[in-house]
């Protein structure tokens, strides 16, 4: 009686067994299926929190203006806060840096500035992120042109005058620049191989911190952002020469590029587009796109930044990724030419 009275304690646990073993596979593509729907669903509610979108440079520059511009009318398109941050120094790699190790969750953005970020990363010994290995690119927003600046005091009104003046006290004048390895000590690194003038170099943290020097006359020229540089040459107190771009701005029709003004083979894009550390999402990086290239169209962007010496030119991911490349190796060129190396 004792043995019988076992046997259902027995069979009931194989019972059971064999009902599992039917479910389990049901239960795992439910599962799986609960996963799939979750997934978009998820994507679909992005953002849902405030976005950082970080810089390299101090407030009141070229990327600090496009900036605040951008993201001011992405927050109204993605209806959440974009926050900007500015993380100034070593050439653009303090910002960089902290941007390519944030979480790829598509909150942290970085505005690059793609030419910058070309040089430094051939001039730079040690940099904490490469803008073409660590980011996925989102869209190009533009071109912000520089331009050549002199103080208003220096007896030169062309570029072929300062490169006379300067060639009459070799050594004896500054060139201000937005800091070591910036596109703005690159440009007249071009400039002097072009023209075989010496001057000397002063690199400054930003146009904001270079400006008043220049203008003080304590360096004698400045290749530096049209948005910082202009409102200085409206005042009176700095002389445009030329624009370092391969065509004119349609801000400034007057203002010779300086191939017109007789400086052969030089070329200065100032590209800037939207990156996100690698590894974000591709339903984010699109999403982003959208809303970039929605914010691009608007008239009011164009013509704001237009004013101001932008070219608002929106390029897909694909393309601006192929862009960042070209400019990496252009740049490339040019520092190795110069032998310019930052330690």
């Amino acid at each position: 009686m004792l043995k019988s009275s076992l046997l259902p304690a027995r069979t009931a646990p194989a019972h059971a067994r064999t009902i599992l073993s039917r479910a389990l596979p049901l239960l795992v593509a439910a599962a799986g299926l609960s996963g799939a729907l979750a997934a978009p669903a998820a994507l679909a509610e992005y953002p849902d929190r405030p976005i950082q979108l970080v810089l390299s440079f101090p407030p009141a520059g070229a990327t600090d203006v496009l900036a605040r511009a951008v993201g001011t009318r992405l927050s109204q398109v993605l209806k959440q806060p974009v926050v900007v941050e500015n993380r100034p120094g070593a050439g653009g790699a303090l910002g960089m840096g902290y941007a390519a190790k944030a979480a790829p969750d598509g909150y942290t953005l970085y505005m690059a500035a793609v030419s910058n970020a070309a040089i430094a990363a051939v001039t730079y010994s040690n940099q904490p992120a490469n803008l073409a290995k660590d980011f996925v690119p989102i869209a190009g927003i533009g071109n912000v042109p520089h331009i050549l600046v002199v103080p208003s005091t220096l007896p030169v009104k062309t570029v072929p005058e300062l490169v006379k003046y300067l060639k009459a006290s070799p050594g004896q004048y500054n060139f201000a620049s937005q800091g070591s390895g910036t596109l703005s000590h690159l440009e007249s690194e071009l400039f002097r191989l072009r023209t075989g003038v010496d001057v000397v170099h002063v690199p400054y943290k930003g146009s904001s911190f270079a400006l008043p020097d220049l203008m003080a006359g304590r360096s004698a020229m400045m290749f530096d952002s049209i948005p910082s540089a202009l409102p200085h040459v409206k005042a009176g107190k700095l002389r445009l020469l030329a624009v370092a771009s391969d065509q004119r701005v349609k801000s400034l029709p007057e203002a010779q590029t300086m191939g017109e003004a007789g400086i052969q083979d030089f070329r200065a894009n100032n590209l800037f587009g939207l990156v996100a550390p690698k590894g974000t999402p591709p339903a984010v990086i699109e999403k982003l796109a959208a809303a970039t290239k929605a914010v691009l169209a608007q008239p009011d962007l164009v013509d704001t930044m237009d004013a101001q010496g932008v070219q608002i030119v929106y390029s897909a991911p694909d393309k601006f990724g192929r862009m960042i490349n070209e400019e990496m190796r252009d740049w490339a060129k040019v520092a190795q030419a110069a032998k310019v190396k930052v330690d």
